[in-house]
């Protein structure tokens, strides 16, 4: 996740409806749960291949390093096992050329697309594990198991991976950009998922506050999924800080979770989700111990599922 100072709003129903602010919404009452249920162990296994990866490549998987490419490469290679049609966009940033990969799940109306991303790159200073490791293992989990279920989603399912997040949203800007009106238009909403599971969680879900028609009903199913488990959120207003933010500015319904970064825990948070106060989500945060062992499984596991759980609500 691209570094800037982010504003967290309260958002558990109990403290939303005795507050008194107008402007916030109460989370929806538990919905039933939609998708499978994504095996943590399957993720935790696609971030020691990530781990991996950096390890043989100079400790890194950032922009125009080796490590980002052979991300690329690998997440490609399982994809396209999987039934995807897969294509890699190539950009140039700082002087180095980037890729974003798209895959197409084939089927569903192509005139009504739901889409889900999150970047793939590392900073410099290490092999980027919970940023964004766990966002990309997440996504591909969830994208594998649309084929092992035999999931056929009424609306067409696209995921990406985006490059170059962390020099300022290069890769998903670039993306956004180089669509048509017409093939902007067809996107019904973009899931963003980066951070998903820090090792000192918090669970937030992106607010729709200020962004595109249509995106509260992406953050009431992802407030309803986590309701469902009993697991309490707020809502966070990221800004310009991930890639969903080039989709919000084309008018498009933007939504994601996160677990924080470099934010400190309060006592409060602490008492509503375990962990510990005064430290923050993530204290390895763009540091070279974000590394596999950087990561909450429980977090991990529990955000993974959301994401499964918003696919097959919005796309069925």
């Amino acid at each position: 996740m691209k570094l800037r100072t982010i504003t967290i709003a309260l958002a558990t129903a109990g403290a939303l409806l005795g507050s008194g602010l107008g402007a916030a919404t109460a989370a929806p009452p538990p919905a039933a749960l939609a998708g499978p249920n994504i095996p943590v162990s399957a993720v935790q296994a696609d971030l020691g291949q990530l781990q991996s990866i950096a390890t043989a490549n100079g400790g890194n998987r950032a922009h125009g390093r080796p490590g980002y490419l052979a991300s690329v490469n690998w997440v490609k290679s399982k994809l396209d096992a999987a039934g995807f049609t897969t294509r890699v966009q190539s950009f140039t940033s700082n002087g180095a050329t980037g890729y974003n990969l798209i895959a197409d799940w084939p089927g569903g109306d192509t005139n009504n697309v739901v889409m889900l991303g999150g970047h793939l790159d590392s900073v410099t200073a290490g092999p980027g594990i919970n940023d964004n490791g766990t966002g990309s293992a997440g996504l591909l989990e969830v994208a594998l198991a649309v084929r092992s279920t035999g999931f056929q989603p009424t609306k067409h399912l696209r995921f990406a991976w985006w490059g170059a997040e962390e020099l300022g949203l290069v890769g998903s800007t670039y993306y956004v950009n180089s669509l048509s009106t017409t093939d902007r238009s067809r996107i019904d909403a973009y899931l963003n998922f980066d951070m998903i599971g820090s090792p000192n969680p918090g669970y937030f879900v992106y607010s729709a506050s200020g962004q595109p028609s249509g995106s509260l009903a992406l953050q009431q199913t992802l407030q309803g999924y986590f309701s469902s488990i009993g697991v309490p959120t707020e809502l966070t207003s990221v800004g310009g800080r991930s890639d969903h933010a080039a989709f919000a500015r084309a008018g498009i319904p933007v939504g994601g979770t996160f677990t924080g970064a470099e934010g400190i825990k309060t006592s409060a948070q602490a008492q509503k989700w375990g962990g510990s106060a005064g430290v923050a989500f993530d204290r390895c945060y763009h540091r070279s111990c974000d590394t596999s062992s950087n990561v909450n499984a429980t977090a991990l596991d529990r955000n993974t599922d959301a994401i499964a759980h918003a696919v097959w609500t919005l796309a069925a």
